[in-house]
């Protein structure tokens, strides 16, 4: 590449009219933000990069299981003559 790789927001503009860089440099330093009116509208990753974020890991009651809840239990209580929401399935 001539010029140095990009860290900050790449402009909509720019995006275009150097599409081959930004996703070279998307696959050598990582997600890449395009922005527009200096607002974030994007974001582009390489392949390995998209596989390896969307990769399930875990389950969701191993995910309950571990994750934090503070320093306090959780406790949920229902109110009492509480009325129930009838749902159309």
């Amino acid at each position: 590449m001539g010029q140095a790789a990009h860290t900050e927001a790449w402009s909509v503009a720019d995006a275009k009219a150097r599409l081959s860089e930004l996703l070279e440099t998307a696959a050598s330093n990582g997600p890449q933000t395009i922005s527009r009116r200096g607002r974030p509208v994007a974001v582009v990753v390489s392949v390995e990069e998209w596989e390896r974020r969307k990769r399930r890991q875990g389950t969701l009651a191993e995910f309950l299981a571990t994750a934090p809840v503070g320093d306090e239990d959780l406790v949920v209580e229902r109110v009492k003559g509480g009325r129930v929401r009838e749902v159309d399935l």
